[in-house]
């Protein structure tokens, strides 16, 4: 059975955003609303740097649903809306979903959003893939790791539009996909390990 993860080279991100940007035009995401965030380490604005100036140093760090395999969302979740899918990435059945809002006060990544009035998008009609659900008032939603282009065998919009190939998706339990022999490559990270969350997507630095 597959186990579908994501590893990302912070040493390749440039922080340009097209990231976010594409993930947001490939699954509709409504004005306001991001699942995919760049963030800078060690910083509290946007785009900032450490240090003193002239000594400044700056890493991006991409930040998405972790696609946690003990996933804090899951399990404060009462209606069983947020689950496992049968490959190993944690998922949202809107149709559940009551608005608690219980799993954006677990997820120690904030990497939900919620609606809280009718979505807006601009231009105003339903744009991106047209097998991505739309998502109405009143329920939480987040990276999907591009569900729908993943069943057909495609990579995730965010990983196909990195201009400078920071990102590497597949299957974690394949010895011979590209992530597994990055993994091996590589001495990676996960964010936040201490919360025992074991995600699925991991960092090289």
């Amino acid at each position: 059975m597959a186990k579908l993860g994501m590893a990302i080279n912070l040493f390749r991100c440039i922080g340009c955003n097209t990231c976010v940007n594409a993930c947001k035009m490939q699954n509709s995401v409504p004005m306001g609303m991001h699942w995919n965030r760049v963030l800078t380490e060690g910083c509290e604005v946007f785009d900032g740097a450490e240090g003193t100036y002239p000594n400044l140093t700056r890493t991006y760090i991409p930040l998405a649903c972790q696609h946690c395999e003990n996933p804090a969302c899951l399990r404060v979740c009462p209606t069983g809306a947020t689950y496992k899918d049968d490959k190993g990435r944690v998922e949202i059945d809107y149709d559940k979903c009551i608005g608690c809002r219980m799993c954006m006060a677990a997820c120690p990544y904030n990497a939900r959003v919620f609606n809280w009035s009718e979505p807006v998008r601009d231009p105003d009609f339903n744009y991106g893939d047209k097998d991505v659900p739309v998502r109405p008032k009143g329920v939480a939603e987040k990276c999907t790791m591009c569900k729908e282009r993943a069943d057909r065998g495609e990579e995730p919009m965010c990983v196909m539009c990195c201009p400078t190939e920071a990102r590497v998706f597949g299957d974690l339990d394949d010895p011979e996909s590209a992530i597994s022999k990055f993994l091996g490559e590589k001495s990676t990270f996960v964010l936040l390990e201490e919360q025992g969350t074991r995600p699925q997507v991991r960092y090289f630095k």
